[in-house]
């Protein structure tokens, strides 16, 4: 049961203590904080760990174009059909995820993470093929098959954590989360650029195909989907699946998400999202090689890299906690703040005054992007689907947010190959305008929760 004060809100365990909200503020007992936190240690690692395996492709970018003699737009193919196959799939297996639960919807997709990093780092064996279209298509297939297996893992983590965590928790350690997910890109974004000039380009993918198998296994024997899974009693989350009694169902989670005008208006910004944020990462490493002379391996590389990491993790820290603290649980003034960094950011990229003005606005994109990035797909999907509708809301925000990003491959490699890279960055601030206007028809938005019986 829910209330105010020293209420209780749910017992947590035999014989253990209940949360308790106090002036305003949930309070758990010891027993549930320690499992609790047994099981978002294991997940958030075994996500940051699948980032590595998302995000290197950016790093043998300009690799596969040297040995393959590829130019953008045929590298952009690559980036395309395996967004577009990311977006498709986040908005298709959502609903999977609600019915199986995120720990078998998370081992599925670090499985798959695993397989497909290794074939795709196994393609620079089969050369005696052809270098040509059999190769590219060979790529583009399992980065693809990568990239489904890879939407599981943000629809798994939500769905698992909406029902560990009370609505008014979940922005700060949506924030944490946000924190443990950049330790996988920083690991990438600091090896990548080592790997692909010490070792063969196939290495920046066999590493993190590793990594991930070591860490699906800490997720075998950790992490469990609910409280109750554990010994515990169940947690009311308080957020838009409180009080339903409604079966769970797929025309349940259906309509959950796509007749909530709030989820739609949100889906609608995260298209936005993906155009500036996968336009900015699949691409700013060949960005400093090709418009700024800077290789891979060179000390201002890699202390720009780690800036960026950095500042990505910050911007999710400081979103977290002012959506909690601040604006007491509302998500649309904070990611209309990072939309707001991110015109800025892309104008000085787009203007390029120097390298270090330059990355200066990565940084400062870098952070905006994570902002918005956990407000909306990390914390808004878990608000306003509810824990029991959670894999399908982050599913279809994720997948509109992927969805968006696809056009940064074919399209944004045509773009440059057409008119340089003086055309990136204002190829993507018209985006970030647009979702920062939809953040401001949703500044008071928050969940609507029903009472037990109705």
């Amino acid at each position: 049961m829910s209330g105010t004060g020293g209420a209780t809100v749910s017992a947590l365990g035999s014989g253990g203590e209940a949360s308790k909200v106090v002036n305003g503020k949930i309070v758990h007992s010891e027993d549930f904080r320690k499992r609790r936190a047994i099981n978002w240690l294991s997940l958030g690692l075994t996500y940051s760990a699948m980032y590595m395996g998302r995000y290197n492709l950016s790093f043998a970018n300009k690799s596969l174009s040297t040995t393959y003699g590829w130019d953008k737009t045929q590298i952009g193919a690559i980036i395309t059909a395996a967004l577009s196959i990311y977006g498709f799939s986040a908005i298709f297996n959502g609903p999977i995820a609600d019915k199986i639960g995120g720990r078998r919807a998370m081992l599925i997709g670090a499985t798959g993470t695993v397989i497909f990093n290794f074939l795709f780092g196994l393609g620079a064996y089969m050369g005696f093929l052809g270098t040509g279209t059999f190769l590219l298509g060979y790529f583009a297939t399992v980065w693809s098959l990568n990239s489904y297996f890879q939407s599981y893992s943000a629809l798994a983590l939500i769905k698992v954590n909406s029902g560990w965590f009370h609505i008014s928790e979940r922005g700060v350690f949506s924030a944490i989360f946000g924190s443990m997910i950049q330790s996988g890109r920083a690991l990438i974004f600091f090896l990548g650029g080592i790997l692909v000039t010490v070792l063969p380009w196939q290495w920046v993918f066999f590493v993190p195909s590793m990594v991930v198998a070591v860490m699906a296994y800490v997720t075998y024997r950790n992490v469990q989907n609910n409280p109750e899974d554990c010994g515990l009693h169940p947690l009311d989350v308080q957020d838009a699946s409180s009080g339903d009694t409604e079966a769970v169902s797929l025309k349940y989670v259906l309509k959950k998400v796509f007749t909530n005008p709030v989820a739609l208006t949100i889906a609608a910004a995260e298209f936005c999202t993906g155009f500036v944020r996968h336009g900015f990462e699949q691409w700013f490493p060949r960005y400093m090689i090709e418009a700024q002379q800077l290789p891979l391996e060179s000390p201002v590389f890699q202390k720009g890299a780690a800036a960026v990491v950095i500042a990505g993790i910050f911007g999710a820290f400081f979103a977290g906690t002012i959506s909690d603290w601040v604006f007491k649980g509302r998500r649309a003034p904070v990611a209309f703040l990072g939309y707001f960094v991110q015109v800025l950011s892309l104008g000085v990229i787009w203007k390029a005054p120097s390298v270090g003005w330059v990355i200066g606005a990565f940084v400062a994109n870098s952070f905006s992007i994570s902002v918005v990035h956990s407000m909306l797909s990390g914390t808004a999907s878990m608000d306003f689907g509810g824990k029991r509708a959670a894999g399908t809301a982050a599913g279809v925000f994720d997948g509109m947010q992927y969805i968006g990003g696809a056009f940064v491959g074919v399209g944004m490699g045509w773009l440059l190959d057409s008119y340089g890279w003086g055309a990136w960055g204002p190829s993507m601030i018209g985006f970030a305008f647009i979702g920062a206007i939809l953040m401001l028809f949703l500044w008071n938005a928050r969940p609507k929760v029903k009472s037990a019986g109705h």
